[in-house]
């Protein structure tokens, strides 16, 4: 389980906004919300970068 969607909503982001951010496609951001998906490392940080967290709140700590 991962707080992608959380971190989302509280940067007021779509998915299309923060998949035009990290360079993917907002399919990529919803399978990823949706545990479908594993992104890559350098995926991860761009993600937590453009949500302004760490990787660890983003991805691991419950």
């Amino acid at each position: 389980m991962n707080r992608v969607k959380e971190y989302r909503m509280k940067q007021k982001f779509t998915q299309i906004e923060l998949a035009k951010k990290v360079g993917v496609a907002r399919q990529t951001v919803n399978l990823i919300e949706n545990d479908k998906y594993n992104p890559s490392l350098s995926l991860c940080i761009s993600l937590s970068r453009v949500l302004k967290t760490d990787l660890n709140a983003l991805f691991w700590e419950e």
